[in-house]
Formats: C-alpha cells, sequence, structure tokens
C-alpha cells in the first residue's frame, strides 16, 4: 500500500485529469462537425444517418445545439479554473493553497471565539461552583448529550461494557482532576487473557469463584476456597484485597460493580480471553474550558443531583 503514496502517482493523476479535459474538447470538436452520413434520391444529402425504422423512421444528423455546445466549453473552462485555484492535480496545493483540514481548523476557530465569552465566566469557578451554577449545568448537559451519551446513554447509566456514571465507583478516580483527565486524554483499560498465567483448567474456574466471593455473588465455596492462591496473578493489579487500582484502571472486585455483567461463566470469559476498553480523547475535540465544566457536570451525576433529559 507505501506504492500509492509516491510521487509517481502524484503525476499520474494530474496526467489522467489533464489528458481527460483535453479529450474532452476534443470530442466536442469531433462532434460538432457535420457530415454527409446518406444520401436521398438524386444525389442531395437528406441529413439522416441511414438508419430507418418501420419503413420510414430515418435517424437524422443534427448539429448540436449551440447552448449545449456553450455549456459544455464553460463546464470545462470552470474544471480548469478550478484545478488552478484549488487542489486536484495530484499533490499540486493549488494557488488558494486550500485544504479541507484548513477550513475546518478555522471554523473551529471561529467557534471557539464565539463562544468564550460564555465560558468566560466560569474560569475563576471551581468544580463546587459550576456545580451550583445553572447556567454551566445546563451547558454541561448539552455537552454531554452531544459527546458522552452515545456511549454511557442518555441517562448516564451507562450500558455493558460502558461505565455508569451516576454511581460512586471510578475505574480512573472520581476527583475533578481525575474527571478532566479522562475526558482530555481519554483512557485505555486493558486486562490480558490470564487463564495461562494462573495453571488453566480447573485453575480458571476456581479463580473465576474467588473472585465471586470477594464481592458476595452466589458462587461455590470450595472453588473459591481452591482459587484463593491463584489469584496472587491478579492481585498484581486489582490489589491483594481485590479492591483494584485506579492507577492502572484496575475495577475493585469486592463491590458488586460489573461493567461486563457478573456471574460465574462471564468471570470465565473475562479470565480467558480478557477485555480491552477505551475512551476515545476528547481535546480536540472540545476546549479546555468546556472539558471543565463537563467534568463538574460529570461529577454532580454521580453525586445524583444532576438530571439528565434526551436531546430534542
Amino acid at each position: 500500500m507505501s506504492d500509492f503514496f509516491s510521487g509517481g502517482w502524484s503525476i499520474f493523476i494530474a496526467a489522467a485529469t489533464l489528458v481527460s479535459l483535453v479529450a474532452c474538447l476534443a470530442l466536442l470538436v469531433i462532434a460538432a462537425r457535420r457530415r454527409v452520413m446518406s444520401q436521398g434520391t438524386g444525389g442531395q444529402d437528406d441529413n439522416t444517418t441511414g438508419h430507418i425504422w418501420d419503413e420510414d423512421l430515418r435517424e437524422l444528423n443534427n448539429p448540436l445545439p449551440r447552448w449545449w455546445m456553450v455549456l459544455f466549453v464553460v463546464t470545462v473552462l470552470f474544471s480548469v479554473a478550478y484545478l488552478w485555484l484549488y487542489p486536484g492535480l495530484g499533490s499540486a496545493k493549488g494557488s488558494l493553497n486550500w485544504t479541507s483540514t484548513g477550513q475546518y481548523e478555522a471554523e473551529q476557530t471561529r467557534a471557539r471565539a464565539a463562544i468564550a465569552p460564555v465560558y468566560a465566566r466560569f474560569a475563576a469557578m471551581d468544580e463546587k461552583q459550576l456545580a451550583a451554577d445553572a447556567q454551566a449545568m445546563g451547558i454541561g448537559e448539552r455537552l454531554f448529550i452531544n459527546n458522552c451519551a452515545a456511549c454511557h446513554g442518555s441517562d448516564a447509566r451507562g450500558s455493558k461494557g460502558f461505565p455508569d456514571l451516576t454511581d460512586d465507583d471510578w475505574l480512573w478516580g472520581g476527583t475533578y482532576a481525575d474527571v478532566q483527565k479522562t475526558i482530555t486524554e481519554g483512557r485505555n483499560g486493558v486486562m490480558p487473557p490470564m487463564a495461562e498465567a494462573i495453571g488453566g483448567g480447573d485453575n480458571v474456574r476456581n479463580v473465576a469463584n474467588y473472585v465471586l466471593s470477594l464481592s458476595g455473588s452466589p458462587h461455590d465455596s470450595v472453588a473459591a476456597q481452591l482459587g484463593r492462591s491463584k489469584f496472587v496473578v491478579c492481585a498484581a493489579c486489582h490489589g491483594p484485597e481485590g479492591k483494584g487500582n485506579q492507577a492502572v484502571g484496575a475495577p475493585n472486585l469486592t463491590d458488586k460493580v460489573w461493567l461486563h455483567g457478573w456471574g460465574e461463566e462471564l468471570v470465565v470469559a473475562a479470565i480467558n480471553n480478557g477485555w480491552n476498553n477505551a475512551m476515545p480523547a476528547h481535546a480536540s475535540r472540545l476546549t479546555p474550558e468546556q472539558i471543565r465544566v463537563l467534568a463538574a457536570y460529570v461529577l454532580r451525576l454521580s453525586q445524583g443531583s444532576a438530571k439528565v433529559t434526551a436531546n430534542p
């Protein structure tokens, strides 16, 4: 695939484009020439192609309408002007140096300048003041609906594989700074397959039952005792007591919050196959001021004092 990015392809595309434009004009010139296609009685040109249908229907050889020819030429000239001004001839940038990326960035700059006065009032506020400000929370709600609800749901309660933001269970930390960092940089939580590390076979099911026992979930107590010693491998991330580690996004196994569902079979599947959860970074999508307001709104959700409504 790397061959497609060589300079030769740029030259090929530019040449093909120019040849196509010249060919369009050549086709027009050829088609505009009137030729004697057939002669009627007496050797006179009867302006037909010689094709006859239903005994007396003859196809005429009329020239192209003048308006059509003018429009055709104008189209070709417009194409030439466009290729001179904008990129279209291979890697040529065009005289205006226009790019879609440049236009997008310019539009983003204008949009941010337009909304800057709105967020200026929030600059000196901390998270508690933002959470108590009706305008800030109204903006935070719209930011959440437009940027977060697709994964976490319009009610922010998440779904299988997507965290519930209305509880107080945080994988990566629940401070104001932690939430801002999560929104800004995104998160990538990875649990590798651990079956081989704990010895495989029955050890997988034993460890799964021990994990279930940590939260008081239904489990096989005998299998749990057998799996306790093998849990030391899992403790590297989840801690010796299974209470998790927010530094690496390892969940607390002693509560009853299950991101991917609970039960022996699902825990066994997690040990065998692992998980990979990713939240994209929003630094390029939201301004720092917007992220501050959104983070305050998300924290307010976990305190049960914000109401999320569907986007009308």
